[in-house]
Order: structure tokens, then C-alpha cells, then sequence
């Protein structure tokens, strides 16, 4: 069992920055590629990004590709999303989740975390 929290999330205006945090316990955090995902207000959930087990593989989508980092340190079983120049369609839930591979896809995710909300005011 895997015990995911996410923070970090607020309301921010257009082009500012946010970093989100997801704190994990449980299974060894550091087997695990860890990804985070969105969900807007009548969207279905879309991947944002995932990083590989070791750190060196990351993968983003379109959208947010340029604009958002995704990190981990093994050591504090955490990953990050640093988020910048955001916009208003990036508001959303945003909820970090684990996998036993770098997956984009939700449905390879075991273990999903509460979720925190980012508004982006234009």
C-alpha cells in the first residue's frame, strides 16, 4: 500500500508559478515512477507528466511541455511539479499518482493521492 498526500496548490493569476509536492509512504517510493495528472470542471482526467524511478526519464504532455518540471528526491520519498508561466486552462485538481512503469496512462496507476486544486485567474 502506497499513502500519497499532495500541496502546494492555490489560486494564482496568469504567468505566475507554483511548485506542488507529493509526499509518499508506504512501498518503497524509490521503485516507482510517479506521475501527475489534472482534472478540470467537466473534463475528464488528462497526464500532465511522469519521471522514471531513477529520475533520469521524464515525459510531458503537449500542453504543458516548456512550462512545467517534474522532479523526485528518493531520499524524502517525494516528487515535484514546478509550474511556470501558468495559464488559465491549467486550472484543475492535480493529483500525483504511482506506477509501476512510466506510463501516460491512468489506468497503470495503482495508488492516487487526494488532490489539490490550482486556479489560475486571467
Amino acid at each position: 500500500q502506497v499513502h500519497l498526500v499532495e500541496s502546494g496548490g492555490g489560486l494564482v493569476q496568469a504567468g505566475d508559478s507554483l511548485r506542488l509536492s507529493c509526499a509518499a509512504s508506504g512501498r518503497t517510493f524509490s521503485s516507482y515512477a510517479m506521475g501527475w495528472f489534472r482534472q478540470a470542471p467537466g473534463k475528464e482526467r488528462e497526464f500532465v507528466s511522469v519521471i522514471r524511478w531513477s529520475g533520469d526519464f521524464t515525459v510531458y504532455a503537449d500542453a504543458v511541455k516548456g512550462r512545467f518540471t517534474i522532479s523526485r528526491d528518493n531520499a524524502k520519498n517525494t516528487v515535484y511539479l514546478q509550474m511556470n508561466n501558468l495559464k488559465p486552462e491549467d486550472t484543475a485538481v492535480y493529483y500525483c499518482a504511482v506506477a509501476r512503469w512510466t506510463s501516460s496512462r491512468d489506468g497503470d496507476y495503482d495508488y492516487w493521492g487526494q488532490g489539490t486544486q490550482v486556479t489560475v485567474s486571467s
